[in-house]
């Protein structure tokens, strides 16, 4: 099975598997109840304190040594290029949500992002768009979930995945099935298979070294970093939601797909 549906299953399984075990929202009679139910949103920290240190457990064997090596190894133009191209085989994904929030400017700079920095770009190698006044922005079925007026949810944390909650693991998985490079199999299953794979990897890699020095930083200086994220998370979220230009990743900090560690607010 392919790398991107399997997450999407595994990511709808999660769903399944933690939603019984949600906090009863505060009723709108009782405003401080939910007042700090808004706040918090994480009825379920021990489980995510726990799938936290999970995380923590795989990323100091595994991914952030990964991460230290690809930085030391590859050069940052390289580097750049491969951000480049990740972010753009994102975006049919992220055209078809421009067009469903109604966003038609924002839809059209991306449909020419997409066509110069495939071309021009060489593939999306180097972001020639931004140069012709087309600047990157995100969009996934997270957001547009939320334009749409569903709720977040209660906060999860997942292992690899990072910071999310049920609305976005719903629009992960959506993003995958609205993929066209997920169901692309090139005449040969095996060779889809294995690019799916790299493009996963990549991703991940790219996206944890991008991340080295903000989640360094997290862990010398905060009191509590698993707060830390959840606080940086939350409000990253509420500004790609809101389409705020700061929310704009410039060094790619995140999955593009409402799941991962975002760079914390400095």
């Amino acid at each position: 099975m392919p790398v991107r549906p399997l997450l999407a299953a595994l990511a709808l399984l999660t769903l399944t598997a933690v939603l019984p075990g949600c906090a009863t929202r505060p009723p709108a009679s009782d405003p401080e109840a939910l007042a700090e139910f808004r706040a918090n949103n994480d009825p379920l920290e021990p489980f995510n304190r726990a799938m936290y240190d999970v995380h923590q457990a795989i990323d100091t064997v595994v991914l952030r040594p990964v991460a230290v090596a690809y930085r030391e190894v590859v050069p940052p133009p390289v580097r750049t290029g491969v951000r480049n191209v990740l972010a753009n085989l994102r975006s049919p994904v992220i055209l078809i949500n421009d067009a469903l929030q109604g966003e038609t400017q924002r839809f059209g700079t991306t449909l020419g992002r997409f066509l110069l920095n495939s071309t021009l770009g060489v593939g999306g190698i180097f972001d020639v768009a931004a140069e012709f006044g087309l600047p990157p922005h995100t969009e996934d079925f997270g957001q547009t979930f939320a334009v749409a007026g569903i709720e977040e949810g209660p906060y999860l944390f997942l292992p690899i995945l990072g910071p999310s909650n049920p609305r976005d693991l719903l629009g992960f998985a959506a993003g995958i099935a609205a993929d066209p490079l997920t169901w692309l199999t090139f005449n040969s299953p095996d060779l889809a298979n294995t690019l799916s794979y790299i493009r996963a990897g990549a991703t991940v890699v790219s996206t944890r070294e991008s991340l080295l020095d903000p989640l360094d930083e997290v862990q010398r200086t905060s009191l509590d970093p698993y707060a830390t994220l959840r606080s940086a998370y939350r409000q990253q979220r509420a500004r790609e939601i809101a389409n705020t230009p700061s929310a704009v990743p410039n060094e790619g900090p995140g999955t593009g797909f409402g799941v991962g560690a975002p760079t914390p607010a400095r």
